[in-house]
């Protein structure tokens, strides 16, 4: 039995010891960074400056996985800045990914991201939207909000909590806020296929629209990513009022790979490039017209839309 005990420990051993293969995990995330980054030159000096410290030994003193993936991630970062960029050791989503399981999950609690809808006094329409998820898997739940919403007489979107997502629901819940000409919202940037791709407002998706109600977009720093396009969108088109603090500053959209094991990078393949502004966000957020501690920006926005529709 001892015998046994003794071989089934140098078994798993061998197992964790080939998983936590340092140089095959570096090898492998500076070839992803090089070829998949949207700035090839920002590609190339992540993929140099890790490879150099692996072969001067600066990753040696990492015993575990999590402090390792975490010392990746900060020297990716610390290259770009791009807060898109996230270095994980998780064997849950690893395995979502090579299921190519990319749904909500449990923690949607059937809301998909509509955390709360409802008509405030004097018919004002307000949703708490804690995350863009795809429409095709959150229509059921998405139409009817905006059915709702879109017989208000002024809105609110509190993107405060809010840390990214799909474009296509930016895409469906803009079509309820423009008229019946379809409007150009965003251009995407792909280095991988090296090509661009277009959003635009579709008016067939919308049971109503709307393009005079009042608008308010409530930002924090938290907000994040789709949620900045959301914002950055309407700001840029003068569709709405942006209220809050300025956002977290991430315009480079991209998706997980598998480095090795269960170690995952997220790589930001692509960026936007505003039809108006010609630019984005990235770096810098989306700075509000209003600027407003975070948790003052309802209360503002609920003073605002009031004046708007005594005027």
């Amino acid at each position: 039995m001892k015998k046994f005990l003794v071989l089934f420990f140098a078994v798993t051993a061998s197992v964790s010891a080939q998983d936590f293969d340092k140089k095959k995990i570096v090898r492998r995330l500076a070839k992803i960074m090089n070829e998949n980054y949207v700035y090839p030159e920002k590609g190339k000096a992540m993929h140099d400056l890790i490879i150099s410290k692996l072969k001067s030994n600066q990753y040696n003193s990492y015993d575990s996985e999590s402090a390792f993936a975490a010392a990746l991630e900060t020297d990716l970062r610390s290259v770009t800045g791009d807060r898109h960029i996230r270095v994980t050791h998780d064997h849950a989503h690893a395995e979502n990914i090579r299921n190519r399981d990319f749904g909500p999950g449990p923690e949607s609690n059937g809301k998909f991201g509509f955390e709360e809808v409802k008509i405030l006094p004097g018919n004002v329409g307000y949703l708490d939207l804690r995350g863009f998820m795809d429409i095709g898997i959150a229509e059921d739940v998405a139409k009817p909000a905006m059915d709702k919403l879109i017989q208000a007489d002024a809105l609110i979107f509190d993107l405060r909590k809010n840390g990214g997502g799909s474009p296509n629901m930016i895409r469906f819940i803009s079509s309820y806020l423009f008229g019946d000409e379809k409007v150009h919202l965003n251009t995407f940037y792909w280095r991988p296929a090296d090509r661009y791709s277009e959003t635009w407002t579709d008016p067939e998706l919308a049971s109503q629209t709307k393009p005079d109600i009042p608008i308010y977009v409530l930002t924090s720093d938290y907000t994040f990513s789709a949620a900045e396009e959301f914002t950055y969108n309407l700001k840029n088109l003068e569709r709405a009022t942006i209220i809050g603090e300025t956002t977290g500053g991430g315009a480079h959209p991209g998706g997980p790979s598998i480095i090795s094991g269960d170690f995952v990078v997220n790589v930001p393949r692509g960026r936007a490039i505003n039809p108006i502004t010609k630019t984005n966000w990235e770096g810098v957020g989306v700075i509000p017209d209003i600027k407003v501690p975070a948790e003052k920006a309802l209360e503002k926005a609920i003073e605002l839309a009031k004046l708007e529709l005594n005027k």
